[in-house]
This record gives C-alpha cells, sequence and structure tokens, in this order.
C-alpha cells in the first residue's frame, strides 16, 4: 500500500476505492495550504491604484 500512496502523493491525483462498483473511499494527498507571498509573489508591487479602494462604486453602475 506504501507504495500506492507515494504514487498517489507524486501525481497529487485522486484515487476512488470501489467495493463491487460502489465507492467507498478516496484517497487523495494532502495538499499544503501556500502562503500569500507563494500565491501573488510573481505580482507584488505592480498592482496600481487609481482610486480609493473603500469608496462605494455606486456611480459605475446603472441604478434600478
Amino acid at each position: 500500500m506504501l507504495e500506492v500512496f507515494r504514487e498517489i502523493e507524486a501525481s497529487g491525483e485522486e484515487v476512488i476505492v470501489t467495493d463491487n462498483k460502489k465507492p467507498v473511499l478516496r484517497i487523495q494527498p494532502i495538499r499544503q495550504k501556500l502562503t500569500v507571498r507563494e500565491l501573488f509573489g510573481n505580482i507584488q508591487g505592480q498592482v496600481k491604484y487609481h482610486e480609493d479602494l473603500d469608496q462605494p462604486t455606486r456611480d459605475e453602475w446603472p441604478s434600478k
């Protein structure tokens, strides 16, 4: 089983175990959560704000 688990870990894919064609188990690797720096580090410092983000934007949307 450890060999199968290592393959699942390496591939990142989940495996569904069945019993008489009925799914009974899902085996999937635990994915570590990425930090904000890992997710958005490549665009850090590249975002430009042209107005105050805390101000309402009602003027931009048609009223009903």
